[in-house]
C-alpha cells in the first residue's frame, strides 16, 4: 500500500468520527418523558446511527453537506443508569446516564458561589453538606466561563456525579435547589450552572432578545480586541446558545445586583429574558423562577437597591410560569454574598414543586402586599400568600413606615391583627403611603406561619 493510500485512508477514517458537544458526555441526565434532541457532527453526507438502552431503539440521522446531524430520541420516566451509543463507523458510548429533571442554573456570583463559599466568605453548613453529599440520582455540569460576540456551539464543561469533591465546587443555590427536587419527586436531577459573577442581564440575552430595549446598544460585532464581560449578548452566544435545544424542564436564575442602578430598565429586561430564552429553546413557557436579591448596604452612591427589589417583584406577575423567592431575612450588612445559601435554593425549590410538579400541602411563597385602608391615623394592610396568618415570631414589627400628602415617611408602630398588619405613627395624622423594608440594608421581620419572608414594597409610585 503506498504512503498516499495509507493517508487517504486515514483521513477518512478520522473524517468519519462523530463528534457532539460538551454537554453530552457520560453522567448526564436527558429530561424524561419527552422527545429529546441529541446533535453533532460527522461526515458530510452521513448517516448516523443511535440506539438507546432503555428501549432498545434505533435512531438514524443523516448529517448535512457541513456535517451537522439531530435526531429526538423518546426518553422514558425517570430512572437509570442507562447507555446511549452513537456511531458513523467508529462508536460512542456514553454510559450512567440518567433519565429525570434537568434544569438550567444561572445568573452571577450569588448562583456561581460554590458551596465551598468563596475566600473568607463561607456558606452556612457546607462542610456537612460536603461531607453528605454523595448521590448516585444528581448531576453536575459546570460551563466554563467564556465570552464571544459570534454565537458557539459548545460550551467547555463535563457532567459529574454527586460527590464531595464535586459538590464543593459547585453553585450552592442550585444545588439545594436540586437536592430538594431529588428529596421530594424521588427522580434522577440535572443541574446545568452557566453563571459569572459581577455580570449585568443584558450580556445573558441573544440580538433578537434585545431588539426591543431601544436603550441597550448592540454590539459590533466585528470589533477587534478583548471582549468586555458586560456587553450585551457575550453570554448568551457562548454560555447559553449551545445549551439551546437540550432537554430542560426550566431555568432558576439569581442576578440583579449589578443592575440595581436601573431598576425600571430591568422590570421589562428580566421577563424580556425569560422570553428570549422561551423563544430559543422552542418547547413552551417553560418554568423560570428566580432569587430576589438581598438587602445590602452599597452605599451612599447609588439607587436604594430596595427599588431592584421592587421591579423584580413587578416582574414575577409580568409573564406566565415566573416566580420569585424572597430572601429578605438572610441579607449581610457587609456582605453581598449571603451565607445562608439554603433558604434561597429551599425557596425556589418550593416553588418548581408547587408550580411545575403539582405538589400540595405546603408554601411556596411568602406574604405579598394586597390591600391598603386607612381610618384617621390608622392603617391596615391585607396581604396574599398567609392563609394562615404573619408571623414575626414573637419580635416587634420595626421595618414599617409611613408618610403623609408631605411625602415624609417616619418610623410607624405596626401589629399582627387578625390576617393583616395595623400600624399607625403619632407624628402622621393623616397617612397616604406605607413603605416596609424598602431600605438598602434591613433585615425583614414579617413572615407567614410556613417562614417564608415578605418582600419590601411600598403602596406609593413617588420618585
Amino acid at each position: 500500500m503506498t504512503l498516499l493510500a495509507v493517508f487517504v485512508i486515514s483521513s477518512h477514517t478520522l473524517n468519519a468520527e462523530v463528534k457532539l458537544p460538551a454537554i453530552f458526555c457520560d453522567n448526564m441526565v436527558l429530561q424524561q418523558q419527552t422527545e429529546a434532541a441529541i446533535w453533532g457532527t460527522a461526515s458530510n453526507n452521513a448517516t448516523v446511527k443511535i440506539t438507546t438502552s432503555w428501549n432498545k431503539k434505533n435512531y438514524t440521522a443523516r448529517a448535512g453537506s457541513d456535517g451537522k446531524w439531530r435526531v429526538r430520541v423518546a426518553t422514558p420516566v425517570a430512572g437509570g443508569p442507562y447507555e446511549l451509543t452513537i456511531s458513523e463507523g467508529k462508536t460512542i458510548r456514553l454510559t450512567n446516564v440518567m433519565i429525570g429533571e434537568v434544569w438550567v442554573c444561572s445568573g452571577q456570583s450569588n448562583m456561581e458561589m460554590p458551596v465551598k463559599g468563596y475566600m473568607s466568605q463561607p456558606v452556612l453548613g457546607s462542610n456537612e453538606t460536603i461531607a453528605t453529599s454523595s448521590n448516585p440520582a444528581i448531576r453536575l455540569f459546570i460551563v466554563k466561563k467564556a465570552s464571544s460576540l459570534q454565537p458557539l456551539d459548545d460550551v467547555t464543561g463535563t457532567w459529574k456525579t454527586c460527590e464531595p469533591e464535586n459538590v464543593s465546587e459547585f453553585s450552592a443555590t442550585a444545588y439545594y435547589f436540586g437536592l430538594m427536587l431529588n428529596r421530594a419527586l424521588k427522580v434522577p436531577i440535572g443541574l446545568i450552572n452557566t453563571s459569572w459573577g459581577g455580570t449585568r442581564i443584558e450580556p445573558w440575552m441573544s440580538d433578537a432578545g434585545l431588539k426591543n430595549f431601544d436603550f441597550v446598544k448592540l454590539p459590533d460585532k466585528n470589533q477587534q480586541g478583548p471582549i468586555n464581560v458586560q456587553t450585551p449578548t457575550v453570554l448568551f452566544n457562548a454560555m447559553i446558545n449551545p445549551l439551546v435545544g437540550y432537554g430542560i424542564r426550566g431555568a432558576i436564575w439569581y442576578q440583579g445586583e449589578s443592575n440595581r442602578n436601573e431598576a425600571s430598565q430591568y422590570e421589562k429586561l428580566l421577563p424580556g429574558m425569560v422570553a428570549n430564552w422561551r423563544s430559543v429553546w422552542g418547547v413552551g413557557e417553560f418554568p423560570f423562577y428566580y432569587v430576589q436579591i438581598a438587602p445590602f448596604d452599597y452605599g451612599p452612591s447609588g439607587l436604594n437597591s430596595a427599588y431592584l427589589r421592587e421591579a423584580q417583584m413587578k416582574a414575577s406577575s409580568a409573564i406566565p410560569n415566573i416566580g420569585m423567592a424572597c430572601i429578605m431575612d438572610i441579607g449581610e450588612k457587609d456582605c453581598i454574598h449571603p451565607a445562608n445559601k439554603k433558604a434561597g435554593g429551599d425557596r425556589l425549590a418550593y416553588l418548581a414543586l408547587a408550580n411545575a410538579y403539582g405538589k400540595t400541602g405546603f408554601a411556596s411563597s411568602g406574604p405579598v402586599f394586597k390591600e391598603m385602608t386607612v381610618a384617621g391615623p390608622v392603617v391596615k394592610l391585607t396581604f396574599n400568600n398567609a392563609a394562615n396568618g404573619l408571623t414575626s415570631y414573637g419580635k416587634e414589627l420595626t421595618c414599617f413606615e409611613v408618610a403623609g400628602a408631605n411625602k415624609r415617611f417616619f418610623p410607624a408602630k405596626a401589629f399582627i391583627t387578625g390576617g393583616g398588619i395595623t400600624l399607625f405613627c403619632p407624628s402622621v395624622a393623616e397617612p397616604v403611603a406605607v413603605r416596609y423594608a424598602f431600605k438598602d440594608f434591613i433585615i425583614g421581620d414579617l413572615f407567614n406561619t410556613e417562614g417564608l419572608p415578605a418582600s419590601s414594597f411600598r403602596t406609593d409610585t413617588w420618585e
